[in-house]
């Protein structure tokens, strides 16, 4: 088993060019959508939200402000990762409502409130700063999403070169509940793999006993 994830670390490349000819099954793309629903969050707040667009007009229009990447218009599904705003604010209710979800009594639910209100105060200020925090967490269920296609042999290609605000105007998004973090194409490579490139463990990893 940890030879196959390995093996799967490996297959991944961030794919230039998807096959146009190949479609990615609805059991496998409900497969990948869920490793990334079922990812970890800070303070289990689930700040995100996943756009899967199929729709080649929808995509075509959304290839110029994407840097004119192909894998934008080539992919079988164009997965665009959100970062929430509104949920991340007391005010909004849900913080609330995730933490109540572990059936908590009253005294401990107020007490986590008041640490992530307290914990989060500078970032919670803005939506500027509440972006800053989600997004990053949506990289961790990104992640998730692209060993999960790896996996199972599907390609893809994590991409943050695109025009924010053109592409929010296009997928017409009320930014102050969701911005986009990035946009995630899977499909299948119609190129071979290039040669993996990554530094040694030793040059990465150091362990301090």
């Amino acid at each position: 088993m940890k030879n196959d994830f390995l093996k799967s670390m490996d297959f991944r490349h961030a794919c230039k060019v998807f096959d146009e000819t190949k479609k990615i099954s609805n059991e496998d793309i409900n497969y990948i959508l869920e490793c990334g629903r079922k990812s970890p969050s800070s303070f289990g707040m689930e700040a995100w939200k996943f756009l899967v667009i199929t729709n080649k007009e929808l995509k075509a229009k959304l290839k110029p402000e994407c840097w004119n990447q192909a894998q934008i218009t080539t992919c079988s599904h164009l997965v665009v990762v959100l970062a929430g705003i509104e949920s991340a604010k007391l005010e909004s209710g849900l913080p609330k409502k995730r933490f109540s979800r572990r059936k908590m009594k009253k005294e401990m639910l107020d007490m986590y409130l008041s640490i992530y209100s307290e914990h989060l105060k500078k970032t919670l200020s803005s939506d500027e700063n509440i972006y800053a925090w989600t997004s990053k967490q949506t990289y961790i269920a990104a992640g998730n999403m692209m060993s999960a296609a790896a996996f199972i042999g599907i390609d893809s290609c994590p991409i943050e070169g695109f025009d924010k605000d053109r592409v929010e105007e296009i997928l017409k998004l009320d930014t102050t509940k969701y911005q986009v973090s990035m946009l995630l194409p899977f499909g299948y490579r119609i190129n071979e793999q290039s040669t993996q490139v990554r530094l040694p463990f030793k040059k990465v990893v150091e362990f301090i006993d």
